[in-house]
C-alpha cells in the first residue's frame, strides 16, 4: 500500500471530515490508506526507541501491534495520533481524517470527583444527548451520571471508548484497551471493538500489552521490538522465530497468538452471564504445558 493522500468520491468532497460511515460506504477503489507509515524512526536524546517502522491502516481494518514492555508500542501510537513527529520517515494521513483515541492510562485526581458526562465533554462541549447516545452504542448509557472515580475497570474503558466515538472517527487508535479488565471481560471488550467497526466502517489500530492474545476480527497482527519483529496473520507471527525469540525455548512452546471466542457474555465488571438465546458456540482456549507435560487452560 502507498503513502499517499485519499481521495474521495464527489459524494463525499463537501464534508471536510471524513466519517466512518462515509467510509463504509465508497467503494475500496475510491480510497486507500488511512495513516500510512514508512521507513520511521524515533529517537529520544541518544536513546533509539524506534527504527524503520512501516504500517498502514486501511477503512474497515484492524491492525493489533504487539510487543513487549519497552518496545516501542505507545510511542508508535502517539506518531500515529500526530502527537509526535518521527526523527526518521514519513507519515501520510487521509486530508480531514478523524482520530478517536482511547489512551492506555486516565488519571483523574481522587480529591476533584468528576462525572462522566463531564468527562464526554472534555475537551470540548458535547450536548448530553450526543454524550448519551454514544455511552448507550458501547451499553454504559447508564453510566452517565456516575463519578469516574467509582467506576471499574472495564466500566471505564466503555466510557473512554464512548468518548472516542463522539468524533464520528475513521480511524480509531485504542492504546491497550483492555488494561485492567480482567481476563474473563477482555474478550467482551474486544467483540464490542469488532461491532463498532462493523457498524462504522473505521479502521481500527490497537495496542495490546498481551504477546499471545488478540481478537478474534483481527486482520493482521504487527509484532514490534524497537522494530517490525515480523508482521501476518496472527497465526502466522505465531510460528514466526523472532516472535518465538521473545519468549525464550521455553515459552515459544507453552503460548502462541492465538483468536479468543467464547460462549458466554460478561457484565460491565466482569462477571459472567450466560447469552440471551441460551445457546453458545465452542470456546478458543490456550493451553500452557507444565512440566510434567500436563495441560492446563490459561
Amino acid at each position: 500500500m502507498h503513502a499517499r493522500d485519499i481521495t474521495l468520491p464527489d459524494r463525499y468532497t463537501r464534508r471536510r471530515r471524513i466519517s466512518g460511515e462515509a467510509l463504509l460506504s465508497a467503494r475500496k477503489s475510491d480510497f486507500h490508506d488511512l495513516v500510512a507509515l514508512r521507513g520511521v524512526g524515533m529517537r529520544f536524546r541518544d536513546r533509539r526507541v524506534l527504527h524503520d517502522i512501516s504500517l498502514s491502516v486501511r477503512p474497515g481494518e484492524i491492525l493489533t501491534l504487539i510487543g513487549p514492555n519497552g518496545a516501542g508500542k505507545t510511542t508508535l501510537a502517539r506518531i500515529v495520533l500526530g502527537l509526535l513527529k518521527p526523527t526518521q520517515g514519513s507519515v501520510r494521513r487521509a486530508e480531514g481524517l478523524t482520530v478517536g483515541y482511547v489512551p492506555q492510562r486516565l488519571s483523574i485526581d481522587p480529591v476533584l470527583p468528576m462525572s462522566v458526562a463531564r468527562l464526554m465533554s472534555l475537551p470540548r462541549p458535547v450536548a448530553q444527548e450526543a454524550a448519551r447516545r454514544s455511552l448507550a452504542e458501547v451499553g454504559a448509557e447508564h453510566l452517565l451520571d456516575r463519578e469516574v472515580q467509582t467506576l471499574s475497570g472495564g466500566e471505564t474503558q466503555r466510557v473512554l471508548l464512548a468518548r472516542a466515538l463522539i468524533r464520528e472517527p475513521a480511524l480509531l487508535v485504542l492504546d491497550e484497551p483492555t488494561q485492567n479488565v480482567d481476563y474473563a471481560g477482555q474478550a467482551d471488550l474486544y467483540e464490542l471493538i469488532r461491532r463498532i467497526r462493523d457498524r462504522h466502517g473505521c479502521g481500527v489500530m490497537l495496542v495490546s500489552h498481551d504477546l499471545h492474545v488478540v481478537m478474534a476480527a483481527t486482520d493482521s497482527v504487527l509484532c514490534l521490538n524497537g522494530h517490525v519483529c515480523c508482521a501476518g496473520t496472527p497465526e502466522a507471527v505465531s510460528e514466526h522465530p523472532e516472535y518465538q525469540a521473545l519468549f525464550g525455548a521455553q515459552g515459544s512452546r507453552s503460548v502462541a497468538v492465538y483468536r479468543h471466542d467464547h460462549a458466554h457474555a460478561h457484565t460491565l465488571s466482569g462477571e459472567v452471564a450466560p447469552l440471551e438465546d441460551g445457546c453458545g458456540h465452542d470456546h478458543g482456549h490456550m493451553h500452557e504445558h507444565g512440566p510434567d507435560g500436563g495441560r492446563g487452560d490459561a
